[in-house]
């Protein structure tokens, strides 16, 4: 009997409504600091270590190496974007089975250190040069040593996992121990040769500059346009250094004689290279002809019948510098190269009043393949000791003893006693323009010898520590020879450190590939290593020279395994201070060899070699290193191609002629939101503290994830905003598991062959989505995982099965579909929290605590659970691909009737759907499809539908008309049914009678 309908009582005490503390609101910023104060207090690196230590050989070892980062100031976006891409790297291969290790570390050596303690004395009125060298050392190990844990702080707040109790740092006494062995080993095998060449030197720093040392900025620089006489014909005189005799040549100096007298013209951006000019070269294809002044402008450097030696493609744009307008010049006649041969030059200042007969020997003058007409004149003035084309051209000659000069001190003045110019700066000490540049241009003037000058703006290279202009300069430095053959030359990979270098690159696996070609191609065109520095703070060049010996000849190296052996293992027990302690010569030679013999070089190497070396220290000796001293993956940003990927290559195939990585993976450069370089003068510096505090550290890492990180990205408050966006939607898809998983127990798990069609469904997704979400990983594609991982869980989840499966869990008593609901829910939660930990390391670790909050519980200590691959039904797939396009059309139509407020639920309908594919109705007809459309009712019918039916251009074949659910309202689950009324339960429907009974 029928209860009475007045009394309806309120059933949504009955309903199984989601339960959970886990807030709407993340409150990451104040919530993320307890997450990493309780991982630091359970240990959680060092129990995924004792994990594998306790099932030897069950998980296969991943190794990430850290490049090191400087130790001298706060992280920037630049370190946030890196650390947080190596810190999925390793979380996703740790939770996809594998021992996956990291040891962050840091260069504490070089420059950027020694620079900011010289910074210090300045402001001081202190002169770095008469404190000790051990003190001085003392205090650049002092600052590096603050800076390492205010960086391992930052880093940490970041959600960075890895052994943050034992960092490797480059000024570890083992560290430099091993250091000075690498070096040793060039000593040894035979590349390390001391050379004088040009070297890009910083003479604010008054150090030579590695390539990754030096940033490119935008300089105004003189330019001038030179002239050089020509001073005699040689005639016959032929000289076999200058190649072939030309077939065109006709060296009678009868016939050169209109050329003696004329001018070859240079152009330079550097003046205050013309003291050191000891050739002039030309191109051998190039067109040239013999141009007379025939008038002049009041003012000019040139007279009415001067003639010039040019390149025909310049003539008329250095007549213009020169103030000439058309017709105040002519072309006289063609000139071959045949008959440039035949000419010498003198210098400028030859001959000048004081000169003291500096610069009164001929030039010499050939031809070289580095000459173009595109700019300048066609002619290139050469100073070998400052420009590297020159240098080669030289050296390959065998004549750099005759035009080698030392003109240029390490301060970037001249040297004392050049007549004219002694004692002038190319740059100011704040690294401005100095008065050499003037003083040359003046001189040239008064001489004669100049035809034009100007300015230029052009890129030039500076300084990455001073931001001041560096110069080429020529200096005794100590290299690493990449062409000669290695030790016994016996190597299946080269014989020398280039070829090794070169096949060992197509060993690597590059992401993204194009990294292969860009490392490949500075292997190729790369000089030799230059590995000394003039300063203090770093691992000297532990080597002997002998006093009175050529660097040319033999013995001048010293190389003795037994002076090596005393030299490491003082550094082992007390770093590389040992090596600038009195009496530290006579210490390691004595009784070995004679100290007065030998002088001790005092360099330090260049801090990409330490850099360069880490793999060994780190990867070889420490027991959290790997097996063969190879690590799995290196990861840094694109300019690492030329730094640290470049040196690590160079240095580990010179002394085990093998990489030492087996993967390089790089990312591009973080730019503001208009896609423009961050700069404090700009303004558009995003600091990863500020992003911490407003958003917290998920947001920063969601980030991350969401960019191509390959190529430049952007960041700024307008990006956050749409990040934290999506942070939102997926927080409230886990968010919504929990609750729904608080009615879960065990004894509810039913097997998948059990379920509906729509759970089967649900696991077939997951199953791809597994793969899809290794593969990714595994690629370290973590902008495609998170992208499928995101579509998932708001367009598979929350948009369509926790919309259609609502009502079940809610309303449902034990029913198979509300138990395989509940079974799917706890198959995915282990799964997204797994898959998204590796991104969101304190959310799913929220959420994780949320349903598991044991003592010691972590979802970081958790692998991704083994998804059975006979989930996947492709055939099932397909048939639900076309319930899901008419379910499409279904609501879309609903929404329509919404809108307009005819009705305010899709319960309150009953639309008639018309299905022309006989397949698709057959399809919506085997499964409830009112239930999947949240709907009360609904009428599906292969008739013809009506020309006002609802339809989408996208799916074809399928309509909607509307129609009104008819009967009651179901009070407890809001259906809209006939038998609503008719059961024990008063006001409900036969599902929820039968469920409250």
């Amino acid at each position: 009997m029928c209860a009475d309908q007045t009394e309806t009582p309120d059933y949504k005490s009955t309903l199984n409504l989601p339960q959970t503390d886990f807030p709407m609101r993340a409150g990451l910023p104040k919530r993320e600091p307890e997450w990493l104060e309780r991982w630091e207090q359970i240990g959680i690196y060092d129990r995924l270590r004792d994990k594998a230590a306790a099932a030897p050989g069950s998980r296969a070892p991943f190794t990430l190496h850290d490049g090191p980062p400087y130790a001298n100031g706060h992280l920037h976006i630049g370190h946030a974007l890196n650390k947080t891409i190596k810190d999925m790297i390793v979380r996703s291969h740790q939770m996809m089975g594998f021992e996956s290790r990291y040891i962050p570390g840091w260069d504490c050596h070089g420059l950027p250190i020694e620079w900011k303690i010289e910074e210090q004395y300045r402001k001081k009125g202190k002169n770095k040069d008469e404190v000790p060298i051990n003190e001085f050392r003392a205090e650049c190990r002092n600052f590096a040593a603050g800076w390492v844990d205010i960086q391992r702080d930052e880093f940490k707040r970041l959600g960075v996992t890895g052994n943050w109790a034992a960092p490797y740092l480059t000024m570890d006494f083992h560290a430099e121990r091993v250091i000075a062995e690498e070096f040793m080993k060039f000593l040894m095998n035979g590349t390390l040769y001391q050379g004088s060449k040009p070297v890009m030197w910083s003479p604010i720093e008054k150090t030579a500059l590695a390539e990754a040392e030096v940033e490119y900025h935008d300089k105004d620089s003189f330019t001038i346009w030179v002239k050089f006489k020509v001073a005699t014909a040689r005639g016959g005189a032929w000289d076999p250094l200058d190649g072939p005799r030309p077939d065109d040549a006709d060296l009678s100096a009868s016939n050169l004689k209109d050329l003696v007298g004329a001018h070859v013209v240079i152009w330079t951006t550097t003046p205050w290279t013309i003291p050191s000019n000891k050739a002039v070269v030309y191109g051998a294809g190039i067109s040239y002809g013999l141009y007379e002044v025939t008038s002049t402008p009041e003012e000019s450097w040139v007279n009415v019948g001067d003639r010039y030696l040019l390149a025909d493609n310049l003539a008329a744009d250095v007549m213009t510098r020169a103030r000439l307008d058309e017709g105040m010049w002519t072309r006289v006649r063609d000139v071959t190269t045949g008959e440039l041969a035949g000419l010498s030059l003198l210098h400028p200042l030859a001959g000048s009043e004081g000169s003291d007969g500096e610069w009164d020997t001929p030039r010499d003058f050939r031809a070289a393949d580095f000459v173009t007409d595109t700019e300048g004149t066609g002619f290139v003035h050469c100073a070998p000791s400052h420009g590297m084309e020159e240098y080669e051209l030289y050296r390959d000659l065998n004549m750099l003893q005759e035009v080698i000069t030392y003109n240029v001190l390490d301060d970037g003045s001249f040297r004392p006693g050049l007549p004219f110019f002694g004692g002038k700066y190319i740059l100011n000490r704040k690294g401005g323009e100095g008065d050499a540049n003037k003083a040359v241009i003046d001189k040239l003037a008064e001489v004669g010898g100049l035809m034009a000058r100007g300015k230029i703006k052009h890129s030039y290279p500076h300084s990455w520590r001073s931001k001041a202009p560096v110069i080429y300069r020529n200096t005794p430095q100590w290299f690493a020879a990449i062409d000669k053959t290695v030790g016994d030359g016996q190597d299946m990979h080269g014989t020398t450190i280039r070829q090794r270098a070169l096949t060992e690159i197509d060993n690597v696996k590059w992401t993204p590939k194009s990294g292969r070609n860009r490392l490949h191609s500075m292997m190729e065109a790369r000089p030799d290593w230059v590995l000394s520095r003039q300063r203090a703070w770093g691992v000297p060049l532990t080597c002997f020279t002998r006093k009175g010996l050529l660097p040319t000849e033999d013995d001048f190296l010293l190389r003795n395994a037994e002076v090596n052996a005393r030299i490491t293992a003082a550094f082992e027990a007390e770093g590389a201070d040992a090596w600038y302690e009195d009496g530290a010569k006579e210490r390691f030679l004595s009784g070995i060899v004679n100290p007065d013999d030998y002088d001790q070089v005092m360099d330090i190497l260049d801090v990409w070699f330490d850099s360069g070396s880490t793999h060994a220290f780190t990867l070889r000796d420490r027991p959290d290193g790997t097996d063969d001293g190879i690590a799995d993956v290196y990861m840094e940003g694109t300019d690492q191609h030329r730094g640290w990927f470049h040196s690590s290559l160079l240095q580990s195939v010179g002394t085990t002629g093998r990489a030492p990585y087996r993967q390089v993976v790089t990312h591009g450069f973080t730019l503001d939101e208009k896609g423009m370089k961050m700069s404090k003068s700009l303004g558009n510096t995003i600091v990863p503290e500020k992003i911490v505090q407003q958003y917290g550290a998920d947001i920063l890492r969601l980030w991350v994830a969401q960019t191509d990180y390959t190529a430049d990205q952007r960041i700024g408050p307008e990006i956050l905003k749409g990040v934290a966006d999506s942070y939102r939607r997926l927080r409230n898809t886990m968010r919504y598991l929990l609750g729904a998983l608080s009615h879960f127990k065990e004894s509810d798990r039913i097997d998948p062959d059990q379920m509906p069609e729509l759970e089967r469904l649900v696991l077939h997704r997951t199953a791809e989505l597994d793969v899809r979400v290794r593969e990714g990983y595994a690629a370290f594609d973590f902008q495609g995982v998170f992208q499928a991982l995101f579509n998932f869980c708001t367009l598979d989840l929350s948009a369509f099965y926790f919309d259609i499966r609502k009502d079940v869990l809610y309303c449902d008593g034990d029913s198979v579909e509300r138990r395989a609901a509940h079974t799917v829910l706890d198959l995915l939660f282990h799964r997204l929290t797994t898959w998204l930990a590796p991104v969101l390391v304190f959310t799913m670790e929220e959420v994780w605590l949320e349903r598991f909050p044991s003592e010691g519980s972590s979802v970081h200590l958790q692998d991704m659970p083994d998804t059975p691959q006979d989930w996947r039904n492709d055939a099932l797939a397909e048939k639900w691909t076309r319930i899901r396009r008419a379910r499409r059309v279904v609501t879309a139509a609903l929404e329509i009737q919404r809108t307009a407020k005819v009705i305010g639920s899709s319960l309150e309908a009953a639309p008639t759907v018309y299905v022309a594919d006989a397949e698709t109705l057959a399809a919506l007809r085997s499964v409830p499809f009112a239930d999947i459309c949240i709907t009360s009712d609904i009428t599906l019918t292969d008739a013809d539908a009506p020309e006002d039916a609802f339809t989408l251009p996208e799916t074809e074949g399928v309509s909607v008309t509307f129609g009104k659910a008819e009967g009651g309202k179901c009070e407890r689950c809001w259906k809209i049914l006939p038998d609503v009324g008719t059961h024990e339960h008063a006001g409900t429907c036969g599902r929820c009678d039968a469920a409250l009974s």
